[in-house]
């Protein structure tokens, strides 16, 4: 699935025969995970009561155990090897559905302007397959994150991931 297209737009025939484009990611909150498992490929997760990360739902190649990374390591200081992991909600075969730990999210809604900056300089600085990511675009994406944040915790929503292979 391209990033920004609609769920819809892949077929399960496209998905099976082979014709992968890659595994994307949409991050979302629900109340809890009965909501968030109901959430198919033809729906979107508003329609359960839940919230999507950025404006109109965003789609991202951006991992949710990078996302755990980045905000837990830059941010909170834990190492690397004590971020928690994440729970498989559903498996379905054409999709899967994760729950993020709170501890993933609750840490951005205290934090000012300059630990954004510093959590995404720290990260910036930590290779991964593609080299070291751009700080001012880490910047950007844990600004994103923080939005979400709050808008989860007034809900009263925990985050959530839909993937699809």
């Amino acid at each position: 699935m391209r990033e920004g297209t609609d769920r819809g737009e892949i077929g399960q025939s496209e998905i099976r025969s082979g014709g992968r484009v890659g595994v994307t990611y949409k991050y979302f909150g629900a109340p809890n995970g009965a909501t968030a498992a109901r959430v198919p490929l033809s729906m979107r997760p508003e329609e359960l009561g839940g919230d999507e990360l950025g404006m109109g739902g965003m789609f991202t190649r951006i991992k949710p155990e990078t996302v755990s990374a980045m905000v837990l390591t830059g941010i909170e200081g834990i190492p690397l090897h004590r971020v928690p992991p994440l729970e498989l909600v559903v498996l379905h075969p054409d999709y899967a559905v994760v729950k993020l730990p709170m501890t993933v999210v609750d840490p951005l809604r205290g934090i000012g302007e300059e630990s954004v900056g510093a959590a995404a300089f720290i990260w910036s600085t930590v290779p991964d397959r593609g080299g070291p990511s751009d700080a001012f675009n880490v910047y950007q994406l844990l600004h994103e994150w923080q939005d979400f944040s709050h808008r989860l915790h007034e809900a009263g929503h925990q985050p959530y991931c839909l993937v699809w292979p």
